[in-house]
């Protein structure tokens, strides 16, 4: 079975942005986020899709294999996935939407949960990992959830979750560079953050003259590409560091560009 941690922080995670969400009025539901003018619908939407897709990713691959292909069909006449999101759940309000996705999150973290970690899931693209696999949901669904409270002006609680996402922004140092048919500088960054409560998390060779240091959130922040580097209290050694936290990506997809320093990710909300 998968490991309970992820699974439990999984669920957590998809907890907290549905408990956010019963907060919402209806026509909130429609309010721009910064997050490309996506509004609280959206978002949702676009979690609830993918969760689905991994969901059937994780019980059916061949029905998931053609439902890949349909996808790729669509996207190849000019569509975008948020289209397609948007087609799948136009029927539904807002309260509806966050029902559906309650209920397809529980199922999808309950299924990951008892899953062999060792397993690999077919994705789009790369087949992924199991434990791999929780992590970016529970990545993705804070990020879309920062947009959230951004957009609601709401101050967020941050917890050790980050701890996932933070490893996973580590983790994806060559992949940013990859992605983008960049060389990978060298050496890998030393990064050490403080966790929200306190603790000390490290990642790399702590003797290396390139480093990363300051506060998980706002180093969590940047990898998903919700805060310009210049936002935040990191504190950033010129080199391979630097060069990396301008473009850092921990999400998969084709090359996509941070905020500039002062605003956030994607159209000011409106």
């Amino acid at each position: 079975m998968m490991n309970e941690d992820i699974a439990a922080d999984l669920r957590a995670e998809y907890a907290e942005l549905a408990a956010l969400c019963q907060t919402l009025a209806s026509d909130q539901w429609q309010t721009p986020t910064a997050f490309y003018g996506w509004t609280p619908w959206d978002e949702i939407a676009h979690l609830c899709f993918f969760d689905e897709t991994g969901l059937l990713a994780a019980t059916d691959a061949a029905a998931f294999a053609r439902e890949t292909v349909a996808a790729l069909a669509r996207l190849k006449t000019g569509q975008e996935f948020i289209d397609i999101v948007r087609d799948t759940y136009r029927h539904l309000d807002g309260a509806s939407l966050l029902a559906k996705w309650e209920l397809t999150s529980a199922r999808l973290a309950d299924t990951l949960a008892a899953l062999d970690p060792k397993a690999r899931l077919p994705w789009y693209g790369p087949s992924m990992g199991v434990r791999s696999f929780a992590t970016a949901r529970l990545m993705e669904t804070w990020a879309h959830g920062q947009d959230l409270w951004d957009a609601l002006g709401r101050a967020r609680p941050a917890t050790p979750r980050l701890k996932h996402i933070a490893h996973l922004g580590v983790t994806t140092y060559s992949w940013t560079f990859v992605n983008r048919n960049l060389p990978v500088p060298e050496p890998v960054p030393f990064v050490a953050l403080t966790a929200p409560d306190g603790a000390a998390w490290s990642w790399g060779d702590s003797a290396s003259l390139q480093f990363v240091r300051g506060p998980a959130l706002d180093f969590c922040l940047v990898v998903t590409q919700r805060r310009n580097v210049a936002d935040t209290a990191l504190a950033v050694s010129a080199g391979s560091a630097s060069q990396w936290l301008a473009i850092a990506q921990c999400f998969a997809g084709p090359p996509d560009a941070g905020p500039a320093p002062g605003v956030r990710k994607g159209a000011a909300v409106a």
